[in-house]
C-alpha cells in the first residue's frame, strides 16, 4: 500500500519536474503559399513609385494640378488608393477601399490647417461574428528631408517609410486572395513626421466606433539599409510594457503580480515571434522590451494610447545619414533616403513575417474570455479557469507558462475542451497564459490570467 502511494506521488509530481516543452504549431498550407507570393521585385516597384513623387511631405502640395503632375503627398495618396483598388478588382471586389480624411489644425510642425488623409483597404471576415475581430498592418506614406518646412526639395523616403508602406501594400496584394473568419485592415497613414497625426485620428475613430482591434502591426524603417553593422536576418519588434492609460489600481495589480512584462502588446510581440518560427521566415523577430527606440516614437503608440495591442517593426540598425536628410554628398559621405540603399529582399522577408501574423490571427478563434487563476487556497498547484471566446470556433485550449525571468513562453499543456486546468506548477515561480485553438490548429493570442479569490 505504501509503495502504491509513493508511486502515485511520483506520477503526480513528474510534470512539475519534467514540464512539457512548448508545443509546435502546424503551418497552414494556404498561408505558406501566400507567403511565397510576396515579391521583392514588387516591393522595389512600390518603393520606387513612392520616391517618384519627389516629396511626400504631409504639408506638400495636394491640389489637382500637382496630383496630375505626379508630385507631392496628394499624388502619393491617389496612387496608393489606386493600388488597393487594383488588388480589389483582382479578387472580385473583396476589398473595401476607403479614405479617412480630416483637417489638422495649426501645430508645432503644421503651419496652416492641413488636410491629412489615411488610405486603407478592408478584407472583411467571412464569419458574421468573427468579422468583428480586427487585425491591421500599417506604415506611414509621408516623408521629409532635413527641414520639416522644406516641401520643394527631394524627400524620397525610400526607407522611412516607403518600406513600411510597401509592407502594407504587399500584404494586401497577397492576402486579399484568401478568405479568413476575422477582418484584416491594410492601412497607410500620413502626418507621422509632424506628430503621428494620421494614426492618432484613425485609432481614435476606431475606438469611438467600438472596433475590436486585436493587433496593430506598425512597420516603420524596415528597409534593411545597406550599411556596415546591419543584420539582414533580424527585425526588431518593439512593444510597450505598462499599458497607456493604466489606472492606479491596475498599476498596483501589475506590480503585485509581476506583470510588467505581460501587456497585451507584449503578448502580441511574442505571438509575432512564435509565428515567424512556425513559418520559418528568413527574418527573425528580435523582441525589444521597450515602447520604441530610445526616447523615440511611432504610429503604434497611437493605437496603444487607445488601448489596442500594437507593436513596431524596425530594421536592426538604422543609418541616420539616410533619415530626415537632404539628398547630398558632403566630405565624401552620401546623405538621403534613396532607393539604392534599400535591401528589397529584406523588406519582402519582413512583409512575410507581417503577413503570416495577420493571417494566423485572422484565421484563429477568439481568445479565451475571463481567464483567472484561483488564489483562495495556499497551495503549490495552480488552477486556471476561463470561458470560451465570445464568437466560438475554439476546439481546444492550451495553457502556457514560463519562468518569471524568461522572455518568451517555455512550456505548454494541452487541456482539450476543458475550461479549467490544474497544473503541479507553482504560480509563485511562473507566468501563465491560456490560448484557444481551432480544429485546423490556428492559435489565438495568449491571455494572462487575473487572480480570483
Amino acid at each position: 500500500m505504501i509503495a502504491l502511494v509513493v508511486a502515485n506521488l511520483i506520477i503526480l509530481q513528474a510534470p512539475a519536474q519534467q514540464p512539457q516543452e512548448l508545443s509546435s504549431q502546424s503551418t497552414d498550407p494556404k498561408i505558406r503559399v501566400a507567403l511565397k507570393e510576396i515579391s521583392a521585385q514588387q516591393v522595389q516597384a512600390d518603393i520606387e513609385k513612392l520616391v517618384s513623387f519627389k516629396t511626400r511631405s504631409t504639408i506638400s502640395a495636394q491640389d489637382a494640378a500637382s496630383i496630375a503632375a505626379g508630385h507631392g503627398v496628394g499624388a502619393a495618396r491617389e496612387w496608393i488608393k489606386s493600388e488597393f483598388d487594383r488588388y480589389s478588382h483582382d479578387c472580385g471586389g473583396c476589398l473595401e477601399v476607403k479614405t479617412d480624411s480630416f483637417t489638422q489644425p495649426v501645430s508645432e510642425r503644421v503651419a496652416t490647417p492641413t488636410v491629412i488623409t489615411n488610405v486603407y483597404a478592408v478584407l472583411k471576415g467571412t464569419d458574421p461574428q468573427d468579422a468583428k475581430r480586427i487585425v491591421l498592418v500599417t506604415g506611414h506614406y509621408d516623408s521629409r528631408n532635413s527641414s520639416n518646412e522644406n516641401v520643394t526639395d527631394a524627400a524620397p523616403g525610400a526607407n522611412d517609410d516607403g518600406s513600411g508602406t510597401s509592407v502594407s501594400l504587399e500584404c494586401a496584394r497577397v492576402l486579399s486572395k484568401l478568405k479568413f473568419p476575422g477582418t484584416i485592415i491594410f492601412l497607410t497613414v500620413a502626418g507621422e513626421e509632424q506628430g503621428l497625426y494620421g494614426s492618432k485620428h484613425f485609432a481614435e475613430y476606431a475606438k469611438s466606433q467600438g472596433w475590436d482591434i486585436e493587433a496593430a502591426l506598425n512597420n516603420d524603417i524596415v528597409g534593411g539599409d545597406k550599411s556596415v553593422g546591419q543584420n539582414p536576418e533580424v527585425v526588431r519588434v518593439f512593444s510597450e510594457s505598462i499599458p497607456d492609460g493604466a489606472t492606479e489600481a491596475q498599476l498596483r495589480m501589475i506590480r503585485a503580480l509581476g506583470g510588467e512584462n505581460d501587456s497585451a502588446s507584449r503578448e502580441l510581440a511574442r505571438f509575432v515571434a512564435q509565428t515567424a518560427r512556425t513559418y520559418q521566415t528568413e527574418v527573425s523577430p528580435l523582441l525589444e522590451f521597450r515602447h520604441d527606440r530610445f526616447l523615440r516614437g511611432g504610429d503604434h503608440i497611437s493605437f496603444n494610447e487607445e488601448g489596442f495591442p500594437a507593436v513596431r517593426f524596425t530594421e536592426y540598425r538604422e543609418n541616420f545619414n539616410r533619415q530626415h536628410q537632404n539628398v547630398r554628398t558632403e566630405n565624401g559621405i552620401e546623405y538621403g533616403d534613396l532607393p539604392k540603399y534599400v535591401d528589397y529582399d529584406y523588406v519582402a522577408n519582413v512583409a512575410r513575417v507581417n503577413a503570416a501574423t495577420l493571417a494566423e490571427l485572422a484565421a484563429a478563434p477568439g481568445a479565451p474570455q475571463k481567464v483567472r487563476i484561483e488564489t483562495k487556497d495556499l497551495v503549490n498547484d495552480s488552477t486556471l479557469v476561463w470561458e470560451p471566446p465570445a464568437h466560438g470556433r475554439a476546439a481546444s485550449y492550451e495553457v502556457l507558462w514560463r519562468a518569471t525571468s524568461a522572455p518568451d513562453w517555455e512550456h505548454s499543456q494541452s487541456v482539450g475542451k476543458d475550461t479549467r486546468a490544474t497544473l503541479p506548477v507553482s504560480k509563485d515561480n511562473v507566468i501563465f497564459a491560456v490560448e484557444s485553438i481551432d480544429e485546423a490548429g490556428h492559435k489565438s493570442q495568449p491571455i494572462v490570467p487575473a487572480p480570483e479569490r
